[in-house]
């Protein structure tokens, strides 16, 4: 009978969870091989409801559960025993687990008499329900701490104001000062050092994925001798700044391999002079009409229209040569420019090398000797009067019926390949880390001090807010390029690599360029996409310069700028913004004298006190700040409407379709602004995929004023203007380059033919059809985005 017992007591019939087990085993104990976890399942089409009968065997385990099970408790009666009732049971694991139904097992539990092994099964389930409930107890309290906020909460709130005057509180310009005396104490002040320097410091400051990337490419230098001009009639040789070529000193070299036309024609040309002002078209019409213009060597003015633009016109007149001045009406006040030369870059963006230039080619990218001469040079070589100052100044300019002089202009720039430095580092967002808000800056050794020494500060801010636990909605991209005096090749060449990511993720670009280059006046560029955060941005800057006493007057457009803003905004329809202090006095006539590259003054010697250069980091660290952390990116689609319908004010060279065109794009992106965009900044209606999808729309607005062709130096993106007193349409202020020339030259077709009328008037009808496109693209995806949400779901069930 003992032995009896013993056995049937040896076959306990329960069920383990084996990676082994393939079918239904009955009756039979599994053995599984090593630490395997087991998951105790019971099947409920076995389970029976508990009789009255169990209650004996209920009283005989309640015993044994009372002493723990130290001493054997009598066996259950063979004929009394049932199944265990269904339950939950709790895994080695301590998670509790619903028994399930398992089609590759059945268990069943024997009727044997008298066996041990329920009492054993008893004790082994009870063990492990404590152990579990001691588990899940456990979980629970960490999971309770390990949420519940602390005293300081680490993470304060998006759009908290506490976040942004905590960030700007941190930005000072003792700290800009310090950054600014690091980086000018460099010893080797190559662009690579820097490069290196800027990138051990971005590591040190925390950012993340933190490159140095370099570029091949090819550069236009100064020649081993100075450029010069020749006056044939006194056989006098001049230096582009205007000193006699014999007395020059030992100092004069350095400053004249500066002044220089990078990319120009190189050689020996000799001509008349011949003053065409501005470049203008009236201009142009004056100096045709006096003589044969074939080359024949221009003096330009810098200033009111791009100097690649300028050039083309000469070019297709026939000019062989070309002087580039500032003059002093248009210097900028406090600075004395009259007696310095500069230099220019023809390179419109990227590496010269991708657009077919070669070294053996001399490195050219136009056909005309080009040389940046001072305005004292200018004056004599034109023969005018001398000049006032202020409101007296006279503008430089050859007197009627004055003798032309020839000249004898001679270049010898030098090409070479070398390579460039970007440094690009992260600061990673949470919910949207796909989507990049890039920051960026120069370190060209001439001009990129002031500008890296604020990056590095506004770095220096906001990981520091990321250290006590603020994380961005979106990602920072914080860039320094190389490469920028030459024509931004080191902006090019990555946008280029990395346009397919940043067609679709890039949402705005924030611009260092030259962030000061005077003290007299706050100007903000921005495109229409972004007018009203930066106008924002700086009335608040007002109002707080209020009480400091430094309160430049407001001044925000959307001119197009030079600088490495221009493949984001010209290439991508990127969004972009820049904030920087000028000192300037007409607008409309010097928005392009920053072309000319002076010798850079340091930033101690324009701002000793460095705050401007605190005021353009506050102003950049709050607009990264809201274009990083809005729910909804601060784009306002309304802007873009009255803007367009601002440059159609003109009414007689637009038609009645694109008059209606623009006002439905503004009656569409108005209800899309209040029905769609406030709605969303709602925290109660923030899904996050309505917002996704709502951003998409916003980013993707201003790729619908991407022209294919425009004329050199005028931006792609219609949306960009060009100083003038009426808001136009540059390509129709400017028209394209087949009939730029109608009134000029007869090179294409007959002077007063039928034909060349045709020419014309296509040329206009094909600008306005581009406008027309883009208005009614933009009109689209509006109305697109108002029936994408027209029936979405207020609330996730």
């Amino acid at each position: 009978m003992s032995a009896a017992s013993d056995s049937a007591g040896d076959i306990m019939a329960y069920r383990k969870v084996c990676d082994t087990q393939a079918g239904p085993m009955v009756g039979e104990v599994l053995h599984c091989s090593g630490d395997l976890d087991l998951d105790w399942d019971l099947d409920k089409e076995q389970l029976q409801e508990p009789e009255p009968s169990m209650d004996r065997m209920q009283i005989q385990h309640v015993d044994c559960q009372i002493s723990g099970c130290s001493d054997p408790c009598p066996d259950p009666d063979p004929e009394l025993m049932e199944p265990i009732q269904s339950s939950v049971s709790v895994s080695p694991h301590g998670r509790f687990e619903r028994l399930q139904e398992d089609p590759n097992y059945i268990s069943h539990f024997t009727r044997a008499s008298g066996h041990k092994g329920q009492r054993r099964l008893h004790c082994f389930l009870l063990r492990y329900f404590l152990a579990g409930l001691g588990i899940f107890v456990l979980g629970l309290l960490i999971g309770w701490f390990t949420h519940t906020p602390t005293i300081k909460p680490p993470v304060p709130p998006s759009d908290s104001s506490d976040l942004l005057e905590d960030l700007l509180r941190g930005i000072t310009a003792d700290k800009i000062n310090a950054l600014q005396r690091s980086f000018s104490s460099l010893s080797d002040d190559s662009e690579e050092a820097r490069a290196r320097y800027l990138y051990r410091q971005w590591v040190g400051l925390g950012l993340t994925d933190v490159h140095l990337s370099n570029h091949t490419v090819l550069l236009s230098l100064p020649g081993s001798t100075p450029n010069t001009i020749t006056d044939k009639s006194t056989h006098q040789c001049f230096l582009p700044n205007g000193i006699p070529c014999d007395q020059r000193g030992p100092n004069d070299l350095p400053k004249q391999q500066f002044s220089y036309a990078a990319y120009s024609a190189v050689g020996s040309l000799q001509g008349e002079v011949v003053d065409v002002q501005y470049g203008s078209m009236d201009d142009l019409k004056r100096a045709k009409d006096s003589l044969d213009l074939t080359n024949q060597i221009a003096v330009l003015k810098l200033g009111q229209a791009p100097l690649l633009y300028k050039l083309s016109l000469l070019t297709e007149l026939g000019f062989g040569g070309v002087l580039i001045y500032i003059d002093p009406c248009n210097a900028l006040p406090g600075r004395h420019t009259s007696h310095q030369a500069f230099r220019v870059t023809l390179n419109p963006g990227g590496n010269p090398a991708t657009a077919g230039v070669s070294k053996e080619g001399g490195g050219n990218m136009t056909s005309m000797l080009v040389q940046p001469i001072s305005a004292f040079l200018a004056k004599t070589l034109l023969s005018s009067p001398s000049t006032g100052q202020g409101d007296s100044c006279i503008p430089l300019a050859m007197p009627p019926k004055t003798e032309r002089k020839k000249i004898t202009l001679t270049v010898g720039n030098q090409v070479s390949h070398k390579k460039i430095y970007n440094v690009v580092g992260t600061l990673k967002g949470r919910r949207n880390p796909d989507r990049y808000v890039l920051v960026g800056s120069r370190h060209d050794s001439e001009q990129g001090g002031g500008a890296s020494a604020i990056m590095n500060q506004l770095i220096a801010a906001l990981t520091e807010q990321a250290k006590r636990g603020w994380v961005p909605d979106r990602t920072t991209v914080f860039c320094s390029w190389g490469g920028s005096v030459l024509g931004n090749i080191g902006s090019y060449e990555w946008g280029k690599d990395n346009s397919v990511v940043l067609q679709s993720s890039a949402v705005a670009y924030v611009s260092l360029n030259f962030p000061v280059r005077g003290t007299e006046t706050l100007r903000a560029t921005a495109s229409p996409t972004l007018l009203q955060l930066t106008s924002d941005i700086q009335r608040r800057q007002l109002l707080s310069c209020i009480r400091g006493g430094n309160c430049p007057g407001p001044n925000v457009s959307s001119l197009q700028l030079p600088g490495d803003v221009s493949f984001f905004a010209n290439q991508l329809a990127v969004p972009t913004m820049e904030f920087a202090f000028e000192q300037t006095k007409a607008e409309e006539t010097t928005s392009f004298l920053s072309e000319a590259q002076f010798s850079a003054e340091s930033p101690e010697t324009l701002d000793p006190l460095f705050k401007f250069h605190e005021t353009i980091a506050k102003m950049t660290a709050e607009a990264i700040l809201r274009l990083v952390n809005d729910p909804v990116l601060p784009f306002y689609p309304l802007d873009i409407a009255l803007d367009v319908q601002n440059k159609l004010k003109d009414k007689s060279v637009v038609s009645p379709p694109m008059l209606s065109s623009a006002s439905s794009l503004r009656d569409h992106a108005a209800f899309f602004q209040s029905e769609t965009m406030r709605p969303a900044n709602d925290p109660k209606e923030r899904d996050p995929s309505h917002v996704r999808m709502l951003n998409d729309v916003l980013r993707d607005l201003e790729k619908s004023f991407i022209v294919p062709h425009t004329p050199p130096g005028i931006y792609r993106n219609l949306l960009y203007s060009l100083p003038g007193k009426t808001p136009q349409f540059s390509i129709l202020r400017f028209p394209q380059e087949a009939g730029q020339y109608c009134n000029l030259t007869s090179k294409l077709v007959k002077h007063n033919s039928p034909d060349k009328e045709v020419v014309c008037h296509s040329n206009v009808n094909q600008s306005l059809s581009l406008i027309l496109r883009a208005i009614q693209s933009a009109e689209r995806l509006v109305y697109f985005g108002l029936d994408l949400f027209e029936n979405y779901p207020n609330d996730t069930m």
